[in-house]
């Protein structure tokens, strides 16, 4: 009997062992998700503004009149619109897509519910850089709701192009191949949808990720990306900016923006 309580708790020990081991390997095949990360599908518009530049203030007087405009992602769910409205908020874009995995569950809300009371709407895609190419984002982007109608509603798709949540910065591309991305994507969408989309991004991970590059501001609009009273330096090429995100912590939804015009402006980017 004394061998047999011996064999049985060598067992035990053993068994004990092996579960410890394999519940250390399970940690080490866990997505990023386990490890801090968000989920994939999780990312929205100023994302990585947000963990590099805080939650941002109040901009400064300009004598150049400004549309206000509000952005929403899946994790606001459904959208009160009357009130963004009765605030003054004329322009919205909604999160359509990420990567070729992902599509908001409430963009039908976001996106017809705003185009319902008035406001001029657009589409935006979340670009994940290191998953598939940019040609194959950009056609799941119009292929989930990221096209453009000539409504005088609709504004053209933007590309969400900023720090990977996911992992390093420019997922693990060089300046040139991510220039090479965004171009794949931006010459897809417009062969798609007949638009140059917008391109929305930070100057700091411009400058990092893409080398500073200038030879996309010639056709396609910039909305920049800082919480501050102003917009700071533009990446290369741009003079100007067309839309701006200042805070993410603005009324009923959080991220607001300015348009860098009147209505007749946003009208006129809508119509083309």
């Amino acid at each position: 009997m004394p061998v047999h309580r011996s064999g049985t708790a060598r067992v035990r020990r053993l068994t004990v062992a092996g579960i410890l081991l394999a519940a250390f390997s399970l940690l080490l095949t866990l997505p990023a998700a386990a490890a801090g990360r968000p989920a994939r599908g999780t990312a929205h518009m100023g994302m990585g503004v947000l963990a590099h530049d805080g939650p941002g203030g109040t901009p400064a007087p300009t004598a150049v009149t400004q549309t206000e405009g509000v952005d929403v992602a899946g994790y606001q769910g459904n959208v009160d619109w009357p009130t963004l409205w009765n605030s003054g908020v004329r322009w919205a874009y909604t999160k359509a897509s990420e990567g070729t995995y992902y599509t908001n569950p409430y963009f039908t809300q976001q996106y017809n519910g705003s185009y319902g009371i008035g406001v001029i709407r657009g589409a935006y895609h979340f670009a994940t850089p290191d998953t598939t190419s940019g040609a194959t984002q950009a056609d799941y982007f119009v292929d989930h709701g990221g096209g453009w109608s000539r409504d005088g509603m609709t504004l053209p798709g933007t590309l969400d192009i900023e720090w990977n949540p996911y992992g390093a910065a420019c997922y693990g591309k060089t300046a040139s191949a991510m220039v090479g991305w965004i171009a794949d994507f931006l010459n897809t969408y417009k062969a798609r949808t007949g638009r140059d989309a917008v391109i929305y991004t930070a100057t700091s991970w411009w400058t990092q990720c893409t080398g500073n590059y200038g030879g996309f501001a010639a056709n396609n609009p910039l909305w920049i990306a800082r919480y501050a009273s102003d917009p700071g330096t533009l990446p290369a090429g741009w003079g100007y900016y067309t839309m701006w995100q200042y805070t993410s912590s603005g009324p009923t939804v959080g991220d607001h923006d300015r348009f860098n015009g009147g209505l007749d402006r946003v009208q006129a980017l809508a119509n083309g």
